[in-house]
């Protein structure tokens, strides 16, 4: 059996199988709690990653902030999975992690109900029981930008011709495939709290020539607890809005025929 040298981010020195995933890897060290992904040589991977050569290697923990963001990140990832499933008509854009949670854009005719949000929270929760493994895939640029033309995904077309690198990944969950750089969780089964907040509308890369996209906002959490806390937060936050209080209170009023001043 073929050996190499792992050092991790406390010293540590440890001899493992050549050819090993970083899950396993981890799995035999028993690291705890939860790492999601890893750095290996200053680079952040996939836990699905296979080790070949001595290398340095840092758990990245999913109570870590770069860990929350991989969580919330690969969360977007769902959320667009979901709608793309409940409305075939619609086309995706981009889905990062923001501080407090995650937004997708999507380009669809249609607005976005409250009770749409409903609906693509239960596709979620169906494809998280689905615990579906979030594959990367490695793609010639020129057959990724066929790939989507073939799919009609103008917008994802668009940002592969704005690319340089000869290749790009992709990151495949159950029948949907989107354009990213990652890393993303194991699987969709890992993510265990989430909730959609809210909608706006969002010009195509913040141009407001491009078209209108719409815009789905989200939050994820590691458990029900921390969601129900941070959710109770916004709610007293709205609560306490001067706006909401001075209409309230009657201590100022606001007429449209005057403007908003």
């Amino acid at each position: 059996m073929d050996t190499i040298n792992i050092t991790l981010q406390d010293n540590t020195n440890v001899t493992v199988e050549k050819g090993k995933s970083l899950a396993l890897i981890f799995q035999d060290l028993r690291l705890k709690p939860r790492p999601v992904a890893a750095e290996v040589n200053g680079k952040i991977m996939d836990l699905s990653t296979t080790i070949e050569h001595d290398a340095n290697i840092s758990a990245i923990d999913l109570l870590s902030k770069r860990g929350l963001e991989i969580y919330r990140h690969s969360t977007s990832h769902i959320m667009a999975q979901a709608v793309t499933e409940l409305y075939p008509d619609v086309k995706v854009t981009i889905g990062p992690s923001i501080e407090d949670g995650f937004y997708y854009d999507f380009d669809y005719e249609a607005t976005f109900s409250p009770e749409d949000l409903v609906q693509i929270e239960k596709k979620m929760k169906e494809i998280i029981s689905s615990n579906y493994p979030f594959q990367r895939m490695i793609m010639g640029r020129q057959e990724a930008i066929e790939f989507y033309r073939d799919k009609n995904e103008n917008y994802k077309v668009e940002l592969l011709e704005n690319i340089s690198d000869d290749t790009v990944t992709l990151y495949k969950i159950g029948n949907f495939t989107d354009l990213c750089r990652g890393p993303h969780l194991p699987s969709t089964g890992v993510v265990k709290a989430f909730k959609l907040t809210s909608t706006a509308g969002a010009y195509w890369r913040g141009d407001e020539r491009n078209k209108m996209l719409q815009r789905i906002y989200g939050t994820a959490f590691p458990d029900r607890k921390e969601l129900k806390m941070y959710l109770k937060q916004i709610e007293e936050a709205k609560k306490r809005d001067h706006r909401k209080l001075g209409r309230e209170l009657d201590l100022f009023n606001i007429y449209e025929e005057a403007g908003a001043g």
